[in-house]
């Protein structure tokens, strides 16, 4: 009888581990499965946008392309160097801004705030990372647009109804600031309290430990929100649509109207889009887009690694 029930015990855990070894593979199925689609649809998309433009690339130099300045669809003239200097001004001036703020106030709600600041803080963060891109441009247009306009632009020697470079990225760094600093909070706030008091016993000012401790172990961490602010600001599309005037020429300053490469889509998206070059040149512009998000990422995930290596705590 004893023996019995030993068999139907041990029959009962062989079948037990069976399963979980099944429930297992079947994990690591769906888990692989799904990495392979997203590897597939990313492929997917990015040739089925190079064979859209290949009416485009049969007819045109990408090297002229690139670095010529004449966009008249209405002509087949394809030049895409304004859109790209625009896009350039705008995610430079935009991070450049935002960073260094997105930074502090990081800093200041994972180490110095406290209670009910802290919360009340956190959560206007949080808010202001919820609102729409369109509610920003809605109100830089009453806002912003005016003060540049009136006040900004005229103190640089700049004449400006306050359409622009500068009130695109003024405002697109205002919405990405945001994103920067949740990330970078909790980047720091994973940090075990250990490094804050190892380098306070030894006489560091609570400055000297950010500085020299937290920001160093935070770094990757932090290094990814920038990483997150850069994609944002360099796809933004309703903001800039909104704000930086469509017109498709060199900037000769920070307070001139231009062109973003996804504005570029937009305006000229519409009515258009009936003339197969003009669809076909719109689309290479979203080719561009994805290759250079693409190499930006590949690259910044390259130097993260790297920055985990030298960094580690």
């Amino acid at each position: 009888m004893a023996g019995s029930t030993g068999t139907e015990s041990a029959t009962d855990g062989s079948g037990r581990l069976d399963r979980r070894l099944l429930v297992e593979r079947l994990s690591s199925y769906w888990l692989g499965g799904a990495g392979y689609f997203a590897i597939a649809l990313f492929a997917l998309i990015v040739l089925t946008l190079l064979y859209q433009s290949l009416p485009l690339l049969s007819e045109y130099s990408v090297v002229q392309m690139l670095t010529t300045s004449n966009w008249d669809p209405a002509q087949n003239e394809f030049g895409f160097l304004p859109a790209i200097v625009g896009t350039v001004y705008v995610t430079l001036l935009s991070m450049a801004m935002g960073t260094p703020i997105a930074i502090l106030a990081a800093i200041y709600i994972a180490e110095y705030a406290e209670g009910r600041t802290k919360t009340l803080v956190s959560s206007l963060i949080d808010v202001l990372a919820a609102i729409p891109s369109v509610i920003f441009g809605l109100v830089a247009l009453i806002v912003v647009v005016p003060l540049v306009g009136d006040y900004v632009a005229p103190a640089f020697g700049s004449d400006t109804t306050g359409l622009g470079i500068f009130t695109v990225s003024l405002v697109m760094a205002i919405v990405v600031t945001p994103f920067m600093i949740s990330l970078s909070v909790e980047s720091l706030e994973a940090l075990p309290d250990e490094l804050r008091e190892s380098s306070l016993g030894v006489g560091a000012t609570k400055w000297e430990t950010i500085r020299s401790v937290l920001l160093r172990a935070a770094g990757p961490g932090i290094f990814s929100a920038i990483l997150l602010g850069f994609g944002r600001v360099f796809g933004a599309t309703i903001v800039p649509a909104m704000l930086i005037g469509g017109q498709t020429q060199l900037p000769d300053s920070l307070f001139a109207t231009g062109q973003t490469l996804p504005t570029l889509i937009v305006n000229d998206f519409g009515e258009l889009m009936s003339l197969p070059l003009t669809q076909s040149a719109l689309i290479f512009v979203g080719v561009m887009l994805v290759v250079v998000v693409w190499l930006f990422n590949f690259g910044a995930m390259l130097v993260r690694r790297r920055l985990q290596r030298r960094w580690q705590y």
